[in-house]
């Protein structure tokens, strides 16, 4: 049996990175030649190109873009399973790259950080908070929260908890524009949506019965946390979790609508690269985690 040329998939890996040779090189310490020499072979054994080369530019092949891929997770692994052997016999060390939504990883995440550097001295973390999705893999994530419907997808996922949502408005809205008694109604107001989450809204009501209602407004942003002015203001009415709304509802700047018309539920999740092979630092934070953030 021939066995991979693993030095090739590798170096193919770090070219098709860096869009270079001569960068490549430069990351991997080697010489341009043998960088060179290296992805000519794996091509050869292929039996096909990799790369579109000119003078100016060098671009993966149609074939070639989803080999990367593969060959980035084949440096991954072995990666993996390097530092999985050397944490062994040690204690966890090193970096850990997180992301989180950023209103939940602000008042949620970013405590439960400082907890647990203050029990692991010698593991950094590189924390990332954005309300956009990131794409785990390729950004180079070892741990992702995320609250939404997961699609089907390579990722490893574990469901932590629900996160609860809530349609409010102010008082003053409500005097103003009258208070919706079904969500057919949400229609003739005005609506301040959450740009992140796409589609109309969902509502699920007595008897099972669905309603969607397209949301539209004077308002929309990428963030939950910059709704809550224009709604306390009385400006519109907002679909947004329990976590964000906090004072605000707790106080009764604004108040729920249609309490019997439930928003499908989301769930916070905790997500990795499809590896199974995790440095005992990745392990340790996700038990953390996963003991802190669970039900």
């Amino acid at each position: 049996m021939r066995l991979p040329d693993l030095e090739a998939w590798a170096i193919f890996a770090a070219v098709a990175e860096h869009r270079s040779f001569s960068g490549a090189a430069d990351a991997i310490g080697l010489s341009k030649a043998t960088v060179s020499k290296a992805v000519s072979r794996l091509e050869a054994q292929l039996g096909q190109s990799l790369f579109h080369r000119t003078s100016r530019r060098l671009a993966l092949t149609e074939a070639g873009r989803p080999l990367a891929e593969r060959a980035a997770r084949m440096v991954a692994e072995a990666r993996s399973a390097e530092e999985a052997a050397r944490d062994a016999a040690s204690a966890p060390a090193g970096r850990v790259r997180l992301a989180a939504p950023a209103s939940f990883g602000i008042r949620n995440v970013a405590p439960l950080v400082a907890e647990f550097l203050s029990a692991h001295p010698r593991i950094e973390i590189e924390l990332h908070l954005s309300d956009a999705r990131v794409e785990i893999v390729a950004e180079g994530f070892d741990v992702a929260l995320r609250i939404a419907d997961l699609p089907d997808s390579s990722l490893r996922a574990r469901r932590l908890c629900t996160v609860a949502a809530h349609l409010v408005a102010a008082p003053s809205y409500l005097a103003a524009h009258g208070t919706p008694t079904h969500p057919a109604q949400l229609g003739e107001h005005r609506l301040l949506g959450y740009t992140n989450i796409t589609g109309p809204w969902r509502f699920r009501g007595p008897g099972g019965a669905d309603v969607s209602v397209k949301a539209e407004g004077p308002l929309s942003a990428n963030s939950g946390d910059a709704l809550v002015p224009a709604l306390v203001a009385g400006l519109g009415i907002a679909r947004l979790p329990a976590f964000i709304l906090g004072d605000a509802l707790t106080s009764g700047a604004v108040v729920p609508i249609l309490p019997e018309w439930m928003p499908p539920g989301v769930a916070l999740h905790l997500l990795t690269p499809p590896s199974a092979l995790r440095p005992a630092r990745v392990e340790a934070l996700i038990a953390f985690l996963v003991e802190r953030l669970r039900d």
